[in-house]
């Protein structure tokens, strides 16, 4: 049963993790393609790049005020610190009953 589900997944999740935008590049408009972010937390992403230069890491955003850690968790699938910006659709993912508010 392990192997059936394993199967069944594998496309969808490979297809997902594919597109990502890359956050040493990427203008306000493709970074708030990422799961959770909006035009502001966009804004602070480019501002921190601007004052501290090219991202090293992707964990390097948790410094970004308004990315914690559950938010970096929902992001991180579609983070690359280099290559072409490829996602063209924003991220959505819903939220659960139990999450409650916060990142």
């Amino acid at each position: 049963m392990l192997a059936i589900f394993s199967l069944a997944v594998a496309p969808i999740f490979s297809a997902a993790t594919a597109a990502t935008v890359n956050i040493n590049t990427a203008g306000a408009e493709e970074l708030a393609l990422l799961p959770r972010v909006g035009t502001v937390v966009a804004q602070r992403i480019i501002d921190f790049r601007e004052d501290n230069g090219e991202f090293q890491s992707t964990e390097e955003l948790l410094l970004v005020e308004g990315i914690g850690e559950r938010t970096f968790a929902l992001m991180k699938p579609y983070v690359a610190l280099g290559g072409e910006t490829t996602l063209t659709e924003k991220v959505r993912i819903p939220r659960t009953e139990s999450g409650g508010a916060g990142s």
